[in-house]
């Protein structure tokens, strides 16, 4: 299970005011520690508010870069600003995202394929997210052909089925489940499947609960990688746990160290 760290986000209070003021503190402090939880990538989002994203996107990657050697998720529907952020990674970066529109996967995948990058794909185009498994399951299956016409391995292409909110969409939580197991049939060797955990628990109470009980349903049906809160160490534990209950890694007493421990 790959973990990415969510929580440099400029839609949180303290990283939006950070990115205003161009102050690298708070960004390094969550970079060290979404790090020291086991998070293998660190997500990279401007917000919505930063006032010149590409300029932003550049600053951050630099100053958390600083601070880790974790690959980075470049996170943002500007694909300027993650172009820029692309130019000055250190690490081979991960792409967040391309929905499936064809003048964006263009450009993403060229990028992806120019920078030697990976790619987070959504399960949308320009009608939404779809409510059904077999509709989102064609909409990946465009992701995957569009990725493997401009030379983008499988395994560097992350399909993101898209969760909604329990709280307003909650039949669309097993439909999730039903696409991310047909993802993995789309392709030999398959892509890989992500899913922003935290959407699911939007606006919910215990919304710590609902994400870490929909990663575990998410993993028995072939999630392989999440946005999420790393430093929610119980969500941590539930990841670990479940590798060693789905014989994915090899069980051991102290596999909940283990697992924190290991680097993509």
């Amino acid at each position: 299970m790959i973990i990415i760290g969510e929580r440099i986000n400029g839609m949180f209070k303290d990283i939006g005011q950070a990115v205003a003021a161009y102050d690298p503190k708070p960004l390094q402090h969550w970079a060290i520690q979404q790090e020291q939880s086991g998070a293998h990538y660190i997500d990279i989002n401007t917000g919505p508010t930063a006032d010149d994203r590409v300029k932003s996107m550049r600053w951050m990657v630099e100053v958390v870069q600083e601070v880790t050697a974790l690959p980075l998720c470049l996170d943002s529907t500007n694909y300027d600003a993650i172009e820029a952020g692309l130019q000055v990674c250190k690490q081979r970066a991960l792409i967040n995202s391309v929905p499936a529109e064809q003048e964006k996967m263009d450009r993403v995948f060229a990028m992806a394929r120019e920078y030697n990058a990976q790619v987070i794909g959504l399960t949308m185009d320009k009608k939404g997210v779809p409510k059904d498994a077999e509709s989102r399951v064609a909409l990946a299956l465009e992701l995957v052909a569009n990725a493997d016409a401009a030379g983008v391995a499988m395994e560097d292409l992350f399909i993101d089925p898209l969760i909604l909110p329990v709280n307003v969409a909650q039949d669309h939580a097993p439909e999730v489940l039903r696409a991310l197991t047909a993802i993995k049939t789309l392709a030999n060797p398959a892509p890989m499947t992500v899913l922003g955990l935290s959407n699911v628990s939007q606006k919910s109470p215990d919304r710590q609960l609902i994400n870490r009980c929909y990663l575990l349903m998410g993993m028995a049906c072939g999630l392989d990688a999440v946005i999420a809160d790393a430093s929610d160490e119980a969500l941590m534990d539930v990841a670990a746990t479940g590798r060693i209950l789905l014989n994915l890694d090899i069980y051991c007493d102290s596999y909940l160290k283990l697992f924190k421990s290991k680097k993509v």
